[in-house]
């Protein structure tokens, strides 16, 4: 988690830097998913629940979780910018109710959360089906 935040902290620095008029927040998006891939880590957002992006973009009237796009910002605007990695990929989610053991890498990918739901208890994550699947 350290290591994680350690590197979150610059890369949000850098997606500061990235913000002036003209620039949209899908531009802002790359630009951050490639430092984060860079530095060996992976966008958390990204494939979660289905997001498609690798940063949330919040601008003006949206509260929160915007999702960047092709919007130009304009002298004014207000943004935030949510940066969260996933540093370690070592880590395996493993369940009773599934027949093989999903790598990490996958669960990100969206290729197990469809059928599982999770619990994150002393860094190890935990998965158990959800009804009705």
């Amino acid at each position: 988690m350290r290591a994680a935040c350690k590197l979150a902290s610059p890369v949000l620095n850098f997606a500061g830097t990235l913000v002036k008029p003209s620039i949209t927040t899908n531009e802002i998006d790359r630009a951050v998913h490639h430092m984060i891939v860079e530095a060996g880590a992976y966008p958390s957002p990204l494939g979660y629940g289905g997001f498609p992006k690798s940063i949330c973009t919040s601008v003006n009237e949206c509260a929160c979780h915007g999702l960047p796009d092709s919007t130009q910002l304009q002298n004014g605007d207000i943004i935030n910018i949510d940066v969260n990695v996933f540093l370690n990929k070592a880590e395996y989610a493993i369940s009773a109710h599934y027949d093989h053991t999903c790598v990490w890498e996958e669960v990100l990918q969206n290729k197990c959360l469809n059928k599982y739901n999770h619990t994150a208890i002393d860094r190890k994550f935990y998965f158990y089906q959800s009804e009705g699947l």
